[in-house]
């Protein structure tokens, strides 16, 4: 059995001066005289190989040059420093076995490519430098949430896929038959989720929801994951110190263990966490919209932000901020009234630099004469609601809760353009493929 081990990339700096095997995939090659540079990653890094023809046999130089790009390969040699790599460290290769030799050359080449045919092409595209740092960036903000929600407590629990009843609104469902009986695909575990608070006491779930919304934006997905949590005995101002905490601590897990991935993409990791800090500035509706008119977007009492009004918000304060007390009737049936009924005891968290809504959340209603007027008002029947009425009936709690849109929250700290970017494969109105 052979004595070389075998490493990933990422474990380079562990082995400097010694033989090492790395298993891979060939992500670019050039060559110049008698050497071959051959860049191979292995989904932990990108580490150049030197194969050099006096050092290895006439069969094997010439077998390396014809090597088409996506070969995987498994690369043994000695691993030296070297301070113009990248890394600062590349292998200088003393053998070199193709797993599988590429037959045809690789649909996406060294070269610009239209957003049309990356999409079609994104089962390869996650393979390339611009989209795996991303990935590997997502990774890090889901275990930051599961570690900031375990941490403070938290039980992980789950609401069902399939629903027979609307959280966010009946115009962005997807129905779909059930036996017979309408059912859909469910927009937020949000109304379950206060259900199992009631049993568990403070509980989260991360998963996907749906959104039938035809939307064209940058800052939409039609399948997206949200982060939600339910708080037994939290009210408003305690449910958003939550929430800016958990930012703040999944923020700085991300720039601690992924700052490489971050200036990858031209994230200042420095400001990032600047903009974190907290607290994080608390305005009423009415107070944002007083900084957006005058921030010249024109926008009146009882309209919600739009994405022009939101950006005005981001530039005003230059890191998120919260917008408290919304008009009643412009948010959910389930939301806590104030004790006017004019407004309600929920707040949005605006993001900067023109990301828009991150989280939204707000005190729930325990009570259950009031839970029945507003979904009278909104027309809602009670029949398919009654569980959910019944958490009001026995042992009703003060309670709030929240959602975080994972997908626009990567997309900001990543700066990205576009939110199809931050998830493996985007489901769009006009995109099911691949």
């Amino acid at each position: 059995m052979s004595s070389t081990p075998t490493i990933f990339i990422s474990e380079v700096g562990d082995h400097a001066n010694e033989k090492v095997r790395v298993k891979g995939w060939l992500y670019n090659r050039r060559s110049s005289g008698g050497i071959h540079f051959l860049q191979i990653r292995d989904g932990t890094g990108l580490i150049q190989g030197v194969l050099k023809a006096d050092h290895v046999d006439d069969e094997l130089f010439e077998y390396a040059a014809d090597l088409k790009l996506e070969s995987s390969l498994i690369v043994t040699g000695q691993v030296n420093e070297d301070e113009r790599a990248p890394i600062g460290y590349e292998i200088n290769v003393d053998n070199l076995e193709a797993y599988q030799a590429v037959e045809e050359d690789y649909p996406i080449s060294r070269k610009e490519h239209g957003v049309g045919f990356l999409m079609d092409n994104r089962h390869l595209w996650i393979r390339e430098k611009g989209a795996a740092p991303v990935l590997r960036i997502r990774h890090e903000f889901l275990q930051g949430l599961r570690e900031f929600f375990d941490n403070s407590g938290l039980i992980a629990t789950e609401g069902p896929i399939l629903t027979g009843v609307s959280v966010e609104g009946t115009t962005t469902l997807f129905e779909t038959d059930y036996f017979g009986e309408s059912a859909y695909l469910t927009q937020s575990s949000q109304l379950y989720l206060e259900a199992t608070a009631a049993a568990l006491g403070q509980v989260y779930w991360i998963g996907p929801v749906f959104r039938a919304e035809k939307s064209k934006t940058r800052k939409h997905l039609t399948e997206f994951w949200m982060a939600e949590a339910e708080l037994s005995w939290v009210e408003h101002d305690e449910n958003l110190d939550f929430q800016e905490k958990m930012l703040n601590y999944t923020v700085n897990q991300v720039a601690e263990k992924r700052s490489g991935e971050l200036e990858e993409l031209g994230v200042d990791v420095d400001d990032l966490i600047r903009k974190v800090e907290l607290p994080f500035p608390r305005i009423t509706y009415e107070e944002a919209i007083d900084i957006v008119n005058d921030a010249g977007v024109s926008m009146e009492h009882g309209e919600d932000f739009g994405a022009p009004a939101e950006t005005a918000l981001g530039d005003h304060f230059n890191k998120p901020v919260f917008i408290e007390m919304f008009p009643r009737e412009i948010k959910p049936f389930y939301m806590e009234p104030t004790e006017d009924g004019e407004k309600a005891f929920t707040a949005d968290l605006i993001a900067p630099d023109g990301y828009g809504e991150l989280i939204g959340g707000s005190q729930r209603i325990d009570d259950l004469e009031i839970l029945q007027r507003r979904m009278e008002e909104a027309g809602l029947p009670e029949e398919p609601y009654q569980w959910y009425l019944d958490l009001r009936k026995y042992g009703s709690v003060p309670h709030s809760g929240f959602g975080l849109g994972v997908e626009r929250t990567i997309t900001w700290i990543c700066g990205l353009d576009h939110v199809r970017e931050t998830i493996p494969f985007p489901r769009q109105i006009n995109r099911i493929y691949p």
